[in-house]
């Protein structure tokens, strides 16, 4: 059981080392910076209540409870409030040493690398989204009650960035049918205790959630329009270089769909058999070899066959990156308190499945 008294023992505080001394150092919310210097203020004024009888004098104690009280009400009252960090690393420890009690562990890594940010980063856009996934698949009852409504704004934060700028819709709509199926799969299971929170809450997010469906499902792509050169007065060569150099064959498909010549350049063989190996080994075709009807290897459905069975190759403009020699995980941009001598040989790029694999136990 955690300590939760008042003794500046108790865990969960970050200290800073200064020229005074020890510091203790406190999550950063820019919300909550203007309530408490007016508490601050009047921290050694006389508040008058209204009545001239009954005067009362509130000393530095009182202030101080006064802004503790008005922080746990902000956090509770205020849905969309978030705990923002001056730090966007966090140190991943597992076990109790004698300097480290305890173990950090899934939800306060989603806290604390501000995943609300990285979502305006276009290279960092289907990182976050294929993160949040794989958390709504398995890890969702993992996620402390702070973390669950962290990861809820986030995925409004998303929805409505979509919305707006129409990026990448199909990879939401995956994430919501997934996030939808699991929430039903665990309200069902409520007399397990499988969720942190009030059932009725769970109901209103899944309402949401649902909502957020309907949205995208009615959500109408701008037809720009351009009088300068557009993608159909390219060369054909030129054309079938930018289908080679797509990895995702949904978005060949897609790309197909525009006009009548890039569906023709979308269906040739050797751009999917080019896509088959690389995602895929040469002992994973043999099992599954799908002839068509003129006795030919029909690659486009063994992409789509394979991917059901194997695991795909995931790029990313940018990722979270693990460091071996601090065992801090962190933005590369960013950047780390990293004592190495060299740490650029000491990082490790993480990908989504990586970052929950570091937080079980």
């Amino acid at each position: 059981m955690p300590f939760l008294g008042q003794d500046w023992r108790s865990p969960g505080w970050r200290w800073v080392k200064t020229e005074d001394g020890w510091k203790r150092c406190e999550p950063f919310n820019p919300a909550l910076e203007d309530g408490n210097n007016q508490l601050n203020d009047i921290s050694h004024t006389v508040i008058i209540t209204g009545d001239d009888e009954n005067e009362e004098v509130y000393n530095t104690e009182d202030c101080e409870f006064a802004a503790k009280k008005r922080k746990k009400d902000h956090f509770r009252n205020n849905a969309d409030s978030q705990c923002f960090y001056r730090e966007k690393w966090i140190y991943v420890h597992k076990e109790s040493t004698k300097e480290r009690h305890g173990y950090c562990t899934l939800g306060e890594a989603f806290n604390r690398l501000d995943f609300s940010s990285a979502i305006q980063d276009i290279r960092r856009f289907n990182y976050v989204v294929k993160l949040l996934q794989l958390i709504a698949k398995s890890q969702l009852t993992s996620l402390s009650g702070a973390a669950q409504k962290n990861y809820f704004n986030i995925l409004d934060k998303i929805v409505q960035k979509v919305m707006e700028d129409q990026y990448n819709p199909r990879l939401i709509k995956d994430l919501l049918q997934d996030l939808s199926s699991t929430l039903c799969i665990l309200i069902r299971g409520v007399g397990k205790s499988v969720l942190v929170g009030n059932i009725n809450i769970w109901i209103c997010r899944l309402e949401t959630i649902l909502l957020w469906q309907q949205q995208l499902k009615n959500l109408q792509m701008n037809k720009q329009v351009n009088n300068g050169l557009t993608l159909s007065d390219l060369p054909l060569h030129m054309l079938n270089n930018i289908l080679y150099r797509f990895s995702d064959g949904w978005d060949i498909i897609t790309l197909g769909q525009v006009t009548p010549t890039l569906y023709m350049l979308s269906e040739d063989r050797q751009l999917w058999k080019k896509l088959c190996q690389y995602h895929f080994a040469e002992k994973q075709f043999c099992r599954h070899l799908i002839p068509s009807e003129k006795g030919h290897i029909d690659w486009k459905l063994m992409y789509f066959a394979l991917q059901k069975y194997y695991p795909i190759k995931e790029q990313y403009g940018d990722t979270l990156h693990f460091c071996r020699h601090c065992s801090i995980l962190f933005w590369k941009d960013t950047g780390h308190p990293c004592t190495a001598s060299d740490p650029n040989t000491c990082l490790m790029p993480v990908s989504p499945q990586h970052f929950i694999d570091l937080f079980k136990f």
